[in-house]
């Protein structure tokens, strides 16, 4: 794969996060590139936007409103860019320590951490592959497992959100290698990481304090979206900026049952909005 030189244009979900906003910050203070924080909130999205400013010098650092929890704020939030995107960082979670549901009936974990990743990507997939060459990197954790596909939404099941989460970046990495195979030929890499044990509002729902800063956190997330091995490899699992074996994204049956599940509810969503469209057309 060719390298994309700088300038080059970053989107970093859920950036007004512990970990998010240093990705952010990080990427805004390489010479040449642009940011756009995805954020839930206004006002947390300007303070965060101003001080990355203040931080970096950058001035090119904007915010946008999107819930990546709803397939149509992410579908609106697709429909209104304009120009390039090189490098889409999936970093937005949610670990309520109850069962919650979206305004849609979805289960919001699932809706967020793992229905969040796959619609981002399926929404500006087209604008990565003009903007090729270009990248996704998915924070997902080495603390995954537990995936059920049979009962993705906890409904069966009874909640724990430790457990929703280690099935949720489970699902993560497995998108990741399902996104590569599909994007690869485009010049798209996708590439999956664990961004570190990072005091924050999400670690302090599952019950772990945290041992690393912000920053540290980070690393390896902006290494794969700025330095040439996030381009060079695709499908692949880091952690602490080092290839490590997944073994999630190696069970080619469930890597498509999962892929084929999230395509369901993406679908799903879409009948209505393609219905109201219908209406007014």
């Amino acid at each position: 794969m060719s390298e994309k030189k700088e300038p080059r244009v970053a989107l970093v979900t859920g950036a007004t996060g512990a970990i998010g906003k240093a990705i952010a910050r990080q990427i805004a203070a390489r010479p040449g590139c642009e940011v756009i924080l995805a954020c839930r909130n206004k006002e947390k999205a300007a303070r965060a936007a101003d001080e990355i400013t203040r931080a970096t010098g950058n001035r090119a650092v904007r915010w946008e409103l999107v819930d990546v929890s709803r397939g149509a704020s992410i579908s609106a939030l697709a429909e209104r860019w304009r120009g390039p995107l090189h490098v889409l960082v999936n970093n937005a979670a949610v670990t309520p320590r109850r069962r919650q549901e979206t305004p849609e009936g979805i289960e919001l974990q699932f809706a967020t951490n793992v229905l969040g990743y796959f619609r981002m990507i399926q929404a500006f997939s087209e604008i990565l592959k003009h903007s090729a060459p270009s990248r996704v990197v998915n924070v997902a954790s080495y603390w995954a497992g537990d995936l059920d596909l049979t009962d993705l939404e906890f409904r069966r099941r009874p909640y724990h959100n430790n457990e929703a989460y280690r099935q949720s970046k489970q699902a993560d990495r497995m998108l990741t290698v399902a996104f590569a195979e599909r994007l690869q030929s485009h010049d798209v890499a996708v590439n999956a990481c664990h961004p570190g044990d990072v005091r924050s509002t999400l670690s302090g729902n599952l019950g772990f304090g945290g041992s690393q800063v912000p920053d540290e956190g980070a690393r390896t997330p902006v290494w794969l979206a700025l330095e040439p091995v996030g381009q060079r490899h695709t499908g692949k699992y880091f952690e602490e900026m080092k290839e490590a074996r997944c073994p999630f994204g190696t069970d080619r049956k469930m890597v498509t049952a999962l892929y084929e599940a999230c395509l369901r509810y993406a679908r799903s969503a879409e009948e209505p909005r393609m219905q109201d469209r219908g209406c007014h057309e």
